[in-house]
């Protein structure tokens, strides 16, 4: 018997009016074993009609909140800030632009149903499934970054980035979210590990975008990841 009652969705959006609508619709869709489905979009001021496509989205679903920030943070920010409007037993990210394939969710949910997991985390990298061929010295820097976030933490990842994580209620508390940008990811991953959570990876498909499509993380954001594994390992 499934002991948890809400699925809670944390949807981070900067710029991402074409793809907003369908990926809130997409996971609206889906049966999460039972469970009352929250979804929360943070947008991150946005300077182009994502806020309000939200804004509608809200007003034609019961079970889906926008807020908005009034100056751009980060996606940790808009993780930050929609920790403290969700009230879900289990709690996921899924990012706007639809790199990630919903129904993964529903899969990356199961071990902790099943009382396997506090963490469940998805993989690019440790899957059968579609993947799009994209920039090699990117996925080089995914997989050093998550070698050596692996070497602080004594975790073997293989995919440390990765957007989608889910969490427990339980596996989150007193956790304090402090990197505003992408830095959130080996924050989080550190901050999991010191807790000693069971932590579950599988493999998920991944429709990447390119820089001219979309794409938002850069060197910059790699730099601060390093700096980031360091501090909080």
């Amino acid at each position: 018997m499934n002991k948890f009652n809400k699925f809670s969705l944390i949807i981070p959006c900067f710029n991402e009016e074409k793809t907003l609508r369908e990926c809130v619709e997409r996971v609206i869709d889906l049966d999460f074993y039972g469970m009352d489905l929250e979804l929360v979009i943070i947008d991150d001021f946005s300077t182009d009609t994502s806020f309000e496509i939200g804004q509608k989205l809200s007003s034609e679903y019961n079970n889906v909140q926008v807020f908005r920030h009034d100056k751009n943070y980060g996606k940790g920010a808009a993780i930050r800030t929609a920790l403290g409007k969700i009230n879900g037993d289990i709690i996921g990210i899924q990012d706007a632009d639809l790199e990630y394939d919903p129904l993964d969710l529903v899969k990356l949910v199961k071990p902790i149903i099943d009382g396997k997991a506090d963490v469940s985390l998805g993989s690019r990298y440790l899957t059968t499934e579609r993947r799009r061929v994209l920039y090699f010295w990117h996925s080089l820097a995914n997989k050093f970054l998550t070698i050596l976030s692996n070497m602080v933490t004594d975790l073997n990842l293989t995919d440390m980035e990765t957007c989608y994580k889910v969490f427990t209620k339980e596996a989150l508390e007193g956790i304090d979210i402090e990197e505003n940008r992408f830095g959130f990811e080996p924050e989080i991953i550190s901050k999991i590990a010191a807790k000693k959570m069971k932590v579950f990876e599988m493999g998920i498909s991944y429709e990447g975008r390119t820089f001219d499509e979309g794409k938002k993380i850069g060197a910059r954001d790699a730099l601060q990841a390093i700096l980031c594994i360091v501090k909080y390992g």
